[in-house]
C-alpha cells in the first residue's frame, strides 16, 4: 500500500492523463461537435471517454500486474471531424458500435496480427496523415485572424519540444490561455461544476455510415494506436498478452457507444509516462502508475460538463491551433513511415493524396477509398514486381 500511494505513482498518473486532454482533448471535443451534438450530448462524450479509459485501463492494470493505459482513439477522432459532417447522431453511434464490435472480434479471436498484415503499415500511416493533414492547415490558417495568438503557441511548443517534449503541448495550451484571457478572446458561458449526466443516443445503421465511417475509424484504431500501444509495453519490456487487451477495449466501447464513447485502444506516449524508471526502478511495480491514471480519468470523465464547458470558452483560434499542432508530430512521423519503404511509396503517397483530398463516392467518405484503392495498386505493384 506505501507503494500506491507514493509521489512518483501519483505524480506520473496525473501527468499522463494531463498529457492526454491537454493534447487531445480538443479533437474530440471538435469531433463532437461535428457531430451536430447538443452541449448536453458533448458533455456525455466526456463522461463516457473519461470513464471507459479510466475502468478499462484500472481493470487490466489489475487483472495483468503491468503499466496498461487505455486511451481514446486521437486519430480516429480527427478522422470523425471531417466524416461526420451532415450525419444524423444516430447513424454516428451505429458506426461507433460497428467499428467497436470488429476491434473485439480481433481482440477475443487473436485475428490482430493477421489482420495488420494485410494492409501495410506505410499505406496505414498515409491514410492517417491525410486525415489529420487538414488540422495542421487549419492551425495555420488561424494565423491571419489570430496571429498574436497562434503565433505564441507554436512559439511555446518549440521552446517545449527544445527543453522537454512530454509538456510541450501543456506548455502550448497554457500559453494559449494567457494570451486568449489576456487579449480578451475568450467566450462567455457558465461553467457548471455539476456532475455529468450521461445522454443515451440510440443508433442508427446505414451501409454508406458503416462502411465510411466504422470502417476508416476500426483501421485507424488498430494500425495507428494499438500497434504502436503494444510496441510500447514490449519495449519496456513487458510480454503481457496483446489479443485480451483490444478485446477488452473494444468491449468498452460497445458498452459505451450510445453514450458517445466513439473508440478505446490501447495508450502508447501516455502509457510511455507511466512506464519508465523515474515511476519505479522496480518495473513490477509501475502498474500503480496507471492504476491512478485509471482514478483520474474517471473523475474527468465524471466531471466531463466542465471539460466540455472550457472549450466552449476557449476562442475557435485556440481550439484549432492546439489541435494542429498537437497533430504535428504524428502528422510528419506518419510521413516518414509512409514514404520510407521505396516500394511500398507510390501505394502509400496515392493513399495519402486521396484522404486528403476529402472525395466522397456513394456517401463513403474519402480515408476508406484511400485505404481501399492503396491496397490495390499496392498488390498490383507487388505482383508486377515479382514477375519483373
Amino acid at each position: 500500500m506505501r507503494s500506491f500511494f507514493s509521489l512518483p505513482h501519483i505524480t506520473s498518473g496525473f501527468v499522463a492523463v494531463l498529457v492526454g486532454y491537454t493534447s487531445a482533448g480538443a479533437i474530440v471535443f471538435q469531433a463532437a461537435q461535428a457531430s451536430g451534438a447538443s452541449t448536453d450530448q458533448i458533455a456525455s462524450w466526456m463522461w463516457a471517454v473519461g470513464v471507459g479509459m479510466g475502468l478499462c485501463g484500472l481493470f487490466l492494470s489489475i487483472r495483468y500486474k503491468a503499466p496498461i493505459l487505455i486511451a481514446w482513439s486521437t486519430p480516429g477522432a480527427a478522422l470523425l471531424i471531417t466524416s461526420l459532417e451532415g450525419l444524423p447522431m444516430g447513424e454516428a453511434i451505429g458506426a461507433f458500435l460497428f467499428s467497436s464490435t470488429l476491434l473485439t472480434i480481433c481482440g477475443f479471436s487473436g485475428w490482430f496480427d493477421k489482420i495488420l498484415k494485410v494492409i501495410p503499415t506505410s499505406l496505414a500511416t498515409g491514410m492517417l496523415a491525410g486525415v489529420l493533414l487538414r488540422f495542421a492547415l487549419n492551425a495555420f490558417g488561424a494565423m491571419e485572424s489570430s496571429a498574436l495568438l497562434v503565433g505564441g503557441m507554436l512559439l511555446a511548443y518549440l521552446i517545449g519540444k527544445r527543453f522537454n517534449p512530454v509538456y510541450a503541448v501543456p506548455l502550448t495550451l497554457i500559453t494559449g490561455v494567457l494570451i486568449a484571457f489576456s487579449t480578451g478572446q475568450f467566450g462567455e458561458t457558465e461553467v457548471s461544476l455539476d456532475p455529468t449526466i450521461p445522454v443515451w443516443m440510440a443508433p442508427e445503421f446505414s451501409i454508406s455510415s458503416l462502411i465510411g465511417v466504422g470502417i476508416p475509424l476500426f483501421i485507424v484504431t488498430m494500425a495507428s494506436q494499438n500497434l504502436p500501444g503494444i510496441a510500447t509495453l514490449r519495449a519496456h519490456g513487458y510480454q503481457t498478452p496483446a489479443s485480451p487487451l483490444i478485446g477488452w477495449s473494444g468491449l468498452t466501447g460497445l458498452l459505451l457507444a450510445p453514450f458517445g464513447g466513439f473508440a478505446f485502444n490501447l495508450g502508447a506516449i501516455t502509457a510511455a509516462i507511466c512506464m519508465g524508471e523515474t515511476t519505479n526502478p522496480d518495473p513490477s511495480k509501475r502498474y500503480h502508475a496507471t492504476i491512478w491514471a485509471g482514478i483520474f480519468y474517471i473523475i474527468m470523465g465524471i466531471f466531463g460538463g466542465v471539460v466540455t464547458g472550457l472549450f466552449i470558452l476557449f476562442p475557435d483560434a485556440l481550439v484549432m491551433a492546439i489541435a494542429g499542432i498537437a497533430l504535428m508530430g504524428t502528422i510528419s512521423n506518419s510521413l516518414i513511415s509512409a514514404l520510407s519503404n521505396t516500394e511500398e511509396r507510390e501505394a502509400a503517397f496515392i493513399t495519402f493524396a486521396i484522404t486528403a483530398s476529402g472525395l466522397t463516392f456513394f456517401t463513403i467518405g474519402a480515408p476508406f477509398w484511400g485505404i481501399v484503392i492503396g491496397t490495390a495498386i499496392h498488390f498490383f505493384n507487388s505482383r508486377a514486381n515479382r514477375r519483373t
